[in-house]
Order: C-alpha cells, then sequence, then structure tokens
C-alpha cells in the first residue's frame, strides 16, 4: 500500500525508529490495497490482517511503522459500527460503572470532568449522579450521540464538541478528572493527547486511561488471534510503556492495574466461534453475565501537585532534542 493512504512514522511515545517486526498477519495490511482492508475494518474474522506491530528499540512500545493517514482513518471511522451494539446495555453500564468506581476511589470528584470519546455517556451519568463537578467537557465525534450525552449529564453544564483532538477550549489547569475508555490505542499521536490532558488537570487532577494489555496472558494464550491485533489499533500498551509514555507527558503518581468486563455468556460464545470461522446465528445459547479479565488495563495518572509547568515544559524540550 502506497500513496495517501498510508504514512510511515516512528515510536509515537519516544521517536525512536528502530526495533523489529513483532507481530504481523498473513497477509499483512500494508502488503494490500486500500480497498481490500474495507472487509478487515470492523468485526471479527477468520483471516486477520492487521499492519504490522513493531516493538520499539527505545521503550519497548508495540506500534504500527506504516499506518493509515490522518484522511484515510477519518473516512474509515465513518463507516464504523457502534462499539459493544451486540452486547446488552446493562452490562456495558456494569463495565464502565467499574471504571468510574475506581476513579472514586481514587480521588476527589470535583472541578471540572473531561471525557475524550465518551460514546454514548455511560460514565457521564455515573459522574453526574455521584460526583461535584463544575462543568462538563466532552469531545465525542459522534454527532448522532450528542443528545445522549447532554441527558447523561443531568442538567449539569456540559459542553460537547464534535472532535477529539483539540482541547483548547478546556481552560488549563481545572479539571479534577479526565477519562479516556479505549481511546489512546486508536490515537495517532498518544503522547500529544496526553500532553493536552496534563495541562487542563488541576494540581493533583487526575487521568483515567483503559486500554488493551499487551502483556497480558490472554494476549500470549491467543498470539497473533489476540482480537486487539487489528487495523484499529495504530499501538498496544503495556504497563511499563504506559508508565513511560506518561511520565514524559509530565504525569505523576502513575499507577496501573487490571480491570475486569461484564459480557453475557453467549455474547463470548458467539465471538469465539466466529473468530474460528463457525457460525452460531441460530442457536439458542445461555446469556449469563460473566466478570472477566479479558487483557484490559486501567491506569490511572495524576497531574504535578504543585502546578509545575515550566517542568513539563522542560520535559517536553528535553524529549525534543532527544
Amino acid at each position: 500500500m502506497t500513496g495517501a493512504a498510508v504514512d510511515h512514522r516512528g515510536c509515537p511515545a519516544c521517536g525512536d525508529e528502530r526495533g523489529r517486526i513483532a507481530v504481523a498477519s498473513d497477509p499483512a495490511a500494508e502488503t494490500l490495497a486500500a480497498g481490500q482492508l474495507h472487509p478487515f475494518w470492523s468485526g471479527l474474522s477468520r483471516n486477520k490482517v492487521f499492519f504490522s506491530y513493531r516493538r520499539c528499540d527505545g521503550c519497548g512500545l508495540l506500534y504500527n511503522p506504516l499506518y493509515f493517514s490522518a484522511a484515510m482513518l477519518a473516512g474509515l471511522y465513518a463507516d464504523l459500527e457502534p462499539n459493544m451494539d451486540m452486547v446488552p446495555r446493562e452490562m456495558v453500564q456494569a463495565t464502565q460503572r467499574g471504571y468510574f468506581e475506581a476513579a472514586a476511589a481514587a480521588g476527589e470528584l470535583s472541578g471540572g470532568y473531561l471525557e475524550i470519546g465518551p460514546d454514548v455517556g455511560h460514565v457521564v451519568a455515573e459522574a453526574a449522579a455521584r460526583g461535584d463537578f463544575e462543568h462538563f467537557w466532552l469531545y465525542e465525534p459522534n454527532g448522532s450521540v450528542h443528545h445522549l450525552l447532554a441527558e447523561a449529564a443531568r442538567g449539569r453544564p456540559a459542553t460537547i464538541i464534535c472532535e477529539m483532538q483539540d482541547l483548547s477550549g478546556v481552560p488549563d489547569g481545572s479539571v479534577g478528572l479526565a477519562m479516556m475508555i479505549h481511546v489512546l490505542d486508536h490515537m495517532i499521536d498518544p503522547l500529544a493527547a496526553a500532553r493536552q490532558i496534563v495541562r487542563k488537570l488541576r494540581p493533583g487532577g487526575m487521568l483515567v486511561i483503559v486500554t488493551h494489555n499487551e502483556a497480558s496472558f490472554l494476549r500470549r494464550m491467543l498470539g497473533k488471534r489476540w482480537p486487539p491485533f487489528c487495523l484499529q489499533h495504530p499501538q498496544l500498551f503495556n504497563p511499563r510503556t504506559m508508565r513511560s509514555l506518561l511520565g514524559w507527558a509530565g504525569y505523576e503518581r502513575i499507577e496501573v492495574v487490571a480491570c475486569q468486563n461484564v459480557f453475557p455468556s453467549d455474547f463470548l460464545l458467539r465471538q469465539a466461534a466466529q473468530a474460528a470461522g463457525l457460525r452460531l446465528d441460530g442457536l439458542p445459547l445461555p446469556s449469563i453475565p460473566l466478570r472477566l479479565r479479558l487483557g484490559n488495563m486501567l491506569t490511572l495518572a495524576r497531574s504535578p501537585l504543585l502546578s509545575s509547568y515550566a517542568a513539563i515544559e522542560a520535559r517536553e524540550r528535553a524529549l525534543e532534542r532527544a
């Protein structure tokens, strides 16, 4: 694949361009024409196709050195089906409630609330019901769910913006809690995103990130069949690479823990069968809620307790010189 559809890039965390290919599909996405990749963009298939992942020699991040251009990516996401649309709403809510409870147990629920990619607002609703946030800043590119986000905010002051990149509208030093749930591993420049957010946090404010963990047991067990190896993930983190990235972005007191998902048993069985090339569409299956650790991790990171933005700028300058 060549031309305007793809870009070459170094490590999106440290900028290093050294490293070996660690995971590759057969065929690899970079060997196909752009039009051939559309069938692999959403859903599970027995024949997995994704861009080859390099292990960075500098920081250990697993990332795609060749990936879709921003213009190509925007068109693909416009055609993507809603996340988790096959999982009952109450189970999605239960999973995301667990993410918010982790945040609530670790910090104060006040100041501004910022969420990048809130989808239909499950966590927003928890924050509005249980927190004392002054203003909700919600960055969601899918305009069709903005009315649901407004409802989730429960009448609290809210600004809903139809993008995910430019946070300039959020006052610096105002946010007590920021959330990113399965968003950072989709971003082309995760370091820039993390740096933007730390400037919006008040001293001691917290960022909560949920991502896949490419060092998990499930990933080791499934190898290249692990579902997060897909076209939507230009990089995948593990606890060490997540701590490195957030440290470079200026965060302190970084904690990474495993987290649970709630899924119905029939959903898991059908997804596993589909990945194996089988169809169970007409077969009745038991539907039991299951709490499972499926290779996801939750990261909590704080902005400096002292409003030391000069220190953050110094780190940025040092990284640019490296």
